[in-house]
């Protein structure tokens, strides 16, 4: 850390607005040349502030992120006239909305949609190409490959234009992927990166700020962003460690941040649209309306699921879908609803379905099976926080451990 005065997530963000400052300036086409600049200026920045933090961080950044633009482009020994006319000061107005509007070029239609969000999530948010891959289900080489020939594309034909309504729902879904990494990490030592669901409430805010954007699938957005980051201080205990929603205290969840979510849900009604961000929202709001977890109405967050997949069809979704079943009806319907399932092989690798398998057969009493499920998941977890979660069980599936018992 360079110092104290800036945390990390700072260095994150300010890499998105470099990129879409400098693509502004110089070119989209030019993105990688900006990416370079951008990620020059901010390695720089960790050395030379250890101890002396400049008067105006941001423009610090983008000047020397500007001069490395244009000192690479005289080497080339082109676009020399071009240069020496742009602008170099530090514009703070072009920072409010530059992350959004290219996003918006990266939604280009010619791009496939997971090269678009390969190309936003790695260009913008600064996410490694390990992280892309594991968010994705991808492997790290089909991440680069996707990412180098959308890049080829925005050299060749982009340009930075005005916000394209026909290309809101793509942007929509970069915003998503951003929240899901920052509710569920991928970083081995977080399981919530705050500073990625910050970002992705201020842009879809910025979105619906636009009357293009200004979407019932915004709204419904927003307010799923809300609802779960309401119960953020409640998701983890004092060391860190994750807890499982009926371990946490209710009485720690934000009551702002619920009502704002519930107002946004209740605006994103208008219309007859139905998204995947309707569905879910409402299953957020189920939970968080919930006076306890055993007062949870189970059987509408089945039916909700069950929307979700007729509208964005996901093994995840049956995957859940059956976890609620299972508090609604028993442990022996969940599993026979995940035994009839042909589940991809992604899935079945990925260690929730362990996990999910593990605490199914726990509960009927089957400590075999749990045990083996569990201890894959366990192996298979991506981040410490969850292997603790999974330690916990073990600990209680093990002989001589609490006896497993069937919720009610």
């Amino acid at each position: 850390m360079p110092t104290p005065e800036l945390p990390e997530h700072w260095f994150r963000r300010e890499l998105g607005r470099l990129v879409s400052i400098l693509s502004r300036r110089f070119g989209v086409r030019r993105i990688e040349l900006c990416e370079d600049a951008a990620q020059t200026a901010l390695l720089q920045a960790t050395r030379s502030w250890a101890t002396d933090l400049p008067d105006n961080p941001e423009a610090w950044l983008y000047r020397v992120a500007h001069n490395y633009v244009l000192d690479e482009l005289r080497r080339e020994k082109r676009d020399q006239r071009y240069s020496a006319e742009v602008r170099e000061d530090y514009v703070e107005q072009e920072v409010h909305d530059g992350v959004l509007r290219l996003l918006f070029v990266c939604a280009d239609p010619a791009i496939p949609p997971e090269s678009q969000l390969v190309l936003a999530l790695k260009t913008l948010c600064g996410f490694s190409t390990e992280e892309i891959a594991l968010r994705l289900f991808q492997s790290v080489d089909a991440v680069h490959k996707r990412l180098q020939r959308a890049r080829s594309r925005l050299r060749e034909h982009a340009e930075l234009t005005p916000i394209d309504p026909e290309r809101v729902h793509g942007v929509l879904h970069m915003v998503y992927l951003l929240f899901n990494e920052g509710y569920s990490s991928a970083q081995p030592d977080r399981v919530i990166r705050r500073e990625l669901c910050d970002e992705a409430l201020r842009l879809a805010l910025l979105l619906n700020d636009e009357p293009a954007g200004a979407l019932p699938e915004t709204e419904a957005l927003i307010a799923l962003i809300c609802l779960h980051m309401a119960r953020f201080d409640a998701r983890v205990d004092g060391w860190g460690g994750l807890l499982l929603l009926e371990e946490q205290d209710r009485s720690l969840w934000d009551r702002v941040l619920l009502q704002r979510g519930i107002d946004h849900l209740v605006r994103s009604a208008r219309g007859e649209a139905v998204s995947r961000y309707h569905a879910e929202a409402g299953i957020a709001a189920e939970h968080c309306l919930a006076p306890t977890y055993a007062e949870t109405d189970w059987a509408e967050i089945v039916r909700l699921y069950e929307v979700l997949e007729r509208i964005a069809p996901s093994p995840l979704n049956v995957l859940n879908r059956a976890i609620a079943l299972s508090e609604w009806k028993g442990a022996d319907v969940g599993l026979a609803e995940l035994e009839g399932f042909e589940a991809p092989s992604w899935l079945v690798e990925y260690y929730l379905w362990d996990a999910a398998l593990g605490d199914l057969h726990r509960r009927r009493g089957d400590r075999d099976r749990a045990l083996a499920h569990t201890k894959r998941a366990l192996a298979a977890a991506p981040t410490n926080p969850e292997k603790a979660l999974l330690e916990r069980r073990l600990e209680a599936i093990a002989p001589g451990g609490p006896p497993p018992s069937e919720k009610k």
